[in-house]
This record gives structure tokens, C-alpha cells and sequence, in this order.
């Protein structure tokens, strides 16, 4: 495991890429040279065919809860002026919301602690979420004069509906695991002492699904919810002329005729 600018990457186990944010003493506030890190993490994972599933997690009581404003975090100068600011969302924490947005590969979250404001936007952006039982998930921008400014807008009312969305951050409300799950900002709870064995569980699965289907799949339903029917299913037809005629295709209909499990290799 290597260690760089308050975060950890690793391989946990064969086609895994695990990043974790260590900042356990900010609750994971991030800085910029934390989110270099991560989105070189990002990049590896993009490139390298052996990984097939990202983790993004935390440690300690806090997963993430967005931007660090003290003096030693790197963000002061940008803090102190409106183009500053502009240009630390778009190099820092937009460009990673876009990155695990746009990686074409399965990306789970396992939230261990408090996912607030920015941290929430980062959990949001990926496409499973598995809680810890002890978490709390919530944005809080509007009580100290802000705006969910690193991607929230965008992502809180497709993930729980506008009302909802409105309701959380004009009211700065937090909720619990349980609470989340219900409005749709966790995939899953888990027993605080099960997240890490519940989230590698489900990354074996995907580690072992075919990797050009799922590269289709998540490509269509990111799509999809931004596009029209029609636009959906011929999206849909494109998929389908470059993922039927795969290997792994041809090898899943053989695993499926000869009651085996499948071996797929990507190709």
C-alpha cells in the first residue's frame, strides 16, 4: 500500500483498485493534493484491463465531508476570491466527480462515517453506495451561507427526487444510515463491522462479471438518464454490435450450455 497526499491506494484483492481517503483527524475533508491522488488512482484504474472494480471508502468516523478551509489546506487563496474559487471546483473536486462519473467500470462506495456536502457528492457519484449502520449522510452548505457547489445540484435530486433533494440542503438536514437508505442515498446498510467484507463481497462480483457488458450496462443507464427513449434504445443497438460478437459472449453462452461457471477475460 502506498501512501500519498492523505490518501491510500491499494489492491485489496485480484481486479480491485481500492483508494481510501486518510484524513481521519478532518472527518476526510479533502485537499487538492487529495484529490491528485485520487484522480490518479482514477486514471490507473481507466487504463489498466486488470482492474475491474473501483472502492472508494474512508477511515475512521468521517468518510468525507467535503472541501478543507483551513489555512493549511491548500484552498485559502482560492477561497479568498470568486475566480479562485471557480478554478479549485473545476481542477479539484469536479474533475474527480467527473472521473467516477465517467469511468467506464463499476465504482462502489463504502461510506464508514459522516458523507457531507462534498462528501456526499463524491459518494453520490458512484454507483453503489453500501453504509455503514454508524454513518451519517447529509449536506449542510445552506446553514453557513453556501451551495452544494461540487456537484450536489446535479446529483441529489436524481438520486432522491427534487423535494427531497430541496428539502435536505435548504433545511441542512443529516440522516441516518437508516434514513438514507429509505431516500435512496445508500444502496445498502451494513453493520459497521461488516462494511469492508460486504463491499469486497460485491466487488467479487463484479470483478467476476464480463467486463465489456458491464462497461455497456453502466455507459446505457448513465446515459439513459439523460436522453430520450429513442435515443436510449439506439444506444442499445450500438452496444449490442460491439459487445455480441465478444469473446466473453461466446464464452457466456457456452458457460450457460455447459453448466459452468463462465471464464471472462474482456476480450
Amino acid at each position: 500500500m502506498s501512501e500519498a497526499a492523505h490518501a491510500l491506494v491499494d489492491r485489496p484483492l485480484s481486479g480491485m483498485l481500492r483508494i481510501t481517503i486518510n484524513r481521519p483527524e478532518r472527518l476526510g475533508a479533502y485537499t487538492p493534493a487529495m484529490c491528485d491522488t485520487i484522480l490518479a488512482a482514477l486514471r490507473e484504474a481507466r487504463l489498466d484491463d486488470e482492474i475491474r472494480v473501483v472502492i472508494l471508502t474512508g477511515i475512521g468516523r468521517g468518510f468525507c465531508t467535503g472541501g478543507d478551509v483551513s489555512p493549511d489546506a491548500g484552498f485559502a487563496d482560492a477561497l479568498s476570491h470568486q475566480m479562485g474559487r471557480a478554478r479549485e471546483l473545476r481542477e479539484d473536486s469536479h474533475a474527480v466527480i467527473t472521473a467516477i462519473h465517467q469511468l467506464e467500470k463499476p465504482v462502489i462506495c463504502a461510506v464508514n462515517g459522516i458523507a457531507v456536502n462534498g462528501g456526499l457528492a463524491f459518494a453520490l457519484a458512484c454507483d453503489l453506495r453500501v453504509v455503514a449502520r454508524g454513518a451519517k449522510l447529509g449536506d449542510t452548505t445552506a446553514r453557513v451561507g453556501l451551495l452544494p457547489d461540487e456537484g450536489g445540484a446535479w446529483l441529489f435530486p436524481r438520486i432522491m427526487g427534487y423535494d427531497k433533494a430541496f428539502r435536505m440542503v435548504a433545511l441542512s438536514e443529516m440522516y441516518t444510515a437508516a434514513e438514507a437508505l429509505t431516500l435512496g442515498l445508500a444502496t445498502e446498510v451494513v453493520d459497521d463491522d461488516q462494511l469492508e467484507p460486504r463491499t469486497l463481497e460485491l466487488a467479487r462480483r463484479f470483478v467476476d462479471a464480463a467486463p465489456l457488458a458491464m462497461r455497456a450496462v453502466k455507459f446505457m443507464m448513465r446515459r439513459g438518464m439523460e436522453s430520450t427513449l429513442d435515443s436510449a434504445l439506439g444506444d442499445a443497438r450500438q452496444a449490442v454490435l460491439w459487445v455480441g460478437p465478444s469473446s466473453d459472449a461466446q464464452e457466456g453462452k457456452a458457460a450457460f450450455l455447459e453448466r459452468r461457471p463462465p471464464r471472462f477475460t474482456g476480450q
